[in-house]
């Protein structure tokens, strides 16, 4: 046993001499970095003190802060940004659902300017502005080498003025110009419409409105078709949506999950990181649930496309999101300003980081352009029995089936109208109608 004690504390002393002959290399390691990055501040310094005095024109020392601050945080990543004063206010705003501008989610791609997705009827939306799209100039003022939220400031004006735009699109030989008129962009975060016996739910964007929108707009539809027996099932429609607040998509997704987890959240170091699980209750009660993506869903909308991919909860159909799976928290500063800091990675129920990779449809369908019919030259060209002149009439159907199978002719006219203006959305719905069939077979 005394040799043991021994070898025990010989073995203890052997670890404080080695300790400590690797811990003096250590901190004289960690105090050159620290003297480095004085010198570094110096330096900085110095160089603000020389454009103060000696620039060929007088500058304006807090501007030039600002935007050495911006450059420092714009170097990270494109999503990483100053807000001064008035920036972190329109931003507050912003996420209320009201504000001021063209109506376009922005990122920057090659030293352009690219349009992440148009907001549901706002003036750049109207005005044909997609996803995709690289805004090269605005009023004749190229954006190359511009800052993001430079050229962000350069898009916004007063209310009702008019703005020139220049577009470099896919598809397109040539730039072409947008002329837009300013307004104030009120965006209702949810919309609920009915298709046939479907409920569509359209997000646009994910603010502080957008859950509650969707419930009270999912209840009310499934009230006018009667209740929930009479519902085949739920598109949720997250293209063009360039995302929002986090606690906002997991609120949707939660809403279609009984349980399991929603999203996981990683940073630098492990504290950092989080899970969400789901609460149980599923607002469509267990009903099949499309959803639809493409280029332009982002961020908070990959968020919930992921988790009820992942869960086999949906269908996800349409095109590869936009890939964006940072998550960003704002720091306020003093001065009133605020710092947007990428701090995360975010990661689906799975375990995949969707950064720059995007969510990948189950069924991968390209939006086809609309198709424009004649629909008295249509009309002109079909004939039917019905039409000629002493035909017989159809005398084995009641009233009754006779107003069936108009019904049935209307709502198949309706839905070859909606292939023709929304291929995307039209084959969700068959989608879903085939799933509501399998579903009713199985009971």
């Amino acid at each position: 046993m005394k040799k043991l004690a021994l070898a025990a504390v010989g073995g203890t002393l052997a670890g404080i001499v080695l300790t400590a002959q690797l811990t003096g290399p250590l901190i004289a390691q960690e105090a050159a970095r620290t003297k480095s990055t004085y010198e570094q501040l110096d330096l900085f310094g110095d160089i603000f003190e020389r454009i103060r005095s000696a620039y060929v024109e007088e500058v304006d020392e807090q501007e030039l802060i600002r935007s050495a601050i911006n450059g420092m945080l714009t170097s990270l990543d494109p999503h990483s940004s100053y807000l001064p004063p008035e920036d972190f206010d329109a931003m507050q705003v912003q996420t209320r659902g009201e504000f001021g501008g063209l109506g376009i989610e922005v990122t920057q791609e090659n030293g352009f300017v690219k349009v992440v997705s148009p907001i549901d009827d706002t003036p750049a939306d109207e005005a044909g502005v997609e996803a995709g799209d690289f805004i090269t100039q605005v009023d004749g003022e190229s954006t190359l080498g511009m800052t993001l939220d430079d050229a962000v400031d350069l898009m916004r004006g007063p209310i009702g003025s008019e703005i020139v735009i220049t577009i470099v699109r896919e598809g397109s030989e040539e730039p072409f110009d947008v002329t837009i008129v300013r307004d104030t962009i009120k965006v209702k975060a949810s919309r609920a419409r009915i298709e046939g016996d479907s409920v569509v739910l359209r997000v646009t964007t994910f603010s502080d409105q957008t859950f509650a929108n969707l419930e009270a707009g999912l209840n009310e539809k499934v009230a006018e078709l009667g209740g929930i027996d009479n519902v085949s099932g739920f598109v949720i429609d997250l293209r063009n949506n360039p995302g929002g607040l986090l606690n906002q998509a997991i609120l949707v997704s939660d809403a279609f999950l009984e349980k399991g987890e929603i999203v996981s959240t990683r940073g630098r170091n492990p504290q950092d990181s989080d899970r969400i699980n789901a609460q149980p209750g599923d607002l469509a009660q267990g009903k099949p649930i499309v959803v639809l993506i493409n280029g332009g869903s982002a961020s908070a909308s990959e968020i919930v496309a992921g988790a009820l991919q992942d869960h086999h909860r949906a269908v996800v159909i349409g095109t590869r999101s936009f890939g964006k799976g940072s998550v960003q928290t704002i720091m306020p500063l003093q001065g009133d300003g605020a710092m947007r800091l990428t701090t995360a990675r975010y990661y689906t129920p799975s375990g995949r980081s969707i950064q720059a990779l995007g969510v990948s449809p189950d069924i991968i369908v390209e939006q086809r352009p609309q198709i424009e019919v004649a629909a008295e030259e249509d009309a002109r060209q079909q004939r039917f029995e019905a039409d000629l002149r002493g035909s017989l009439t159809n005398d084995s159907l009641t009233d009754d089936q006779k107003k069936q199978l108009e019904d049935e002719r209307l709502a198949a006219e309706k839905a070859a109208e909606l292939r023709n203006n929304d291929s995307q959305l039209a084959y969700a719905l068959d989608v879903l109608k085939g799933l509501s069939v399998l579903e009713n077979d199985g009971e």
